[in-house]
């Protein structure tokens, strides 16, 4: 048995592959006698795969967003967290986020024992997904945070924050928790002593209250996010910047 609590950082989809913007994560490779492939595949909205068939077939496991997909010589198919979808060996098959949410899915797949490789079609015509109407009304839910006490809150500050490329905060803490989600761009985000992570547009933060953020850096895009600031009577959220050796700066 081998535990891999933190996988590594995602890498852009190949650009062939893939319309728009998607991110691979690789979560289990073949070892030994097994054969099985394991990736997270995050799509940003309006990404989605070209069509593509795999030798042995395909399980898509989707974890967030709302995406599509579609068979050749069938309908296209809206598709939400929870929904398990099985791809025949040597279907033609495309699947990807709709043009309003992103979409994140499990790709589950055997890698043939001679190489034989996936093989990639055409790209995507807006006509298929358009055949299937978006629902009017959709909701996520995103980000439960249950904190380590209760907190009285009477008010919420919401600000919208823009870090150019290659800039960042600094270590840092909060004097109460801080919510946010990504807009645009892409940062680095790190709280001390943990693993850092890569978030992206539709990702979701929480910097816990007095926690050390010890890194927040844009990417060489930038970042534009939304962060929510609840706070209690007579308190006005702040952030404290401190010193690489823990003293207030």
């Amino acid at each position: 048995m081998h535990v891999r609590p933190v996988p590594p950082a995602s890498v852009a989809a190949p650009a062939d592959a893939v319309t728009g913007s998607a991110w691979i994560t690789s979560l289990a490779v073949p070892e030994g006698p097994s054969r099985t492939r394991v990736d997270r595949v995050q799509f940003a909205p309006g990404a989605r795969t070209r069509w593509h068939r795999h030798p042995l077939g395909q399980v898509l496991v989707v974890t967030e967003g709302t995406g599509y997909v579609q068979r050749r010589g069938g309908p296209a198919q809206l598709v939400r967290p929870g929904d398990t979808v099985r791809v025949g060996a040597g279907e033609w098959h495309w699947h990807g986020a709709t043009d309003t949410s992103a979409m994140t899915h499990l790709a589950i797949e055997e890698i043939p024992g001679d190489g034989t490789p996936t093989e990639l079609g055409d790209a995507v015509a807006g006509a298929d997904a358009a055949a299937v109407p978006a629902e009017p009304v959709t909701r996520t839910l995103v980000l439960e945070q249950r904190l380590p006490q209760p907190r009285l809150v009477d008010h919420v500050e919401i600000r919208r924050i823009t870090i150019a490329p290659g800039h960042g905060s600094g270590l840092h803490v909060h004097n109460g928790p801080v919510f946010g989600s990504i807009e645009t761009g892409s940062a680095v985000y790190q709280v001390e002593g943990e693993p850092a992570s890569v978030l992206r547009a539709g990702d979701v933060f929480h910097e816990p209250e007095g926690a050390r953020i010890a890194r927040f850096d844009a990417g060489e895009d930038g970042v534009t996010f939304i962060a929510h600031f609840p706070a209690g009577p007579g308190e006005t959220p702040q952030l404290f910047a401190l010193s690489t050796r823990g003293e207030d700066g």
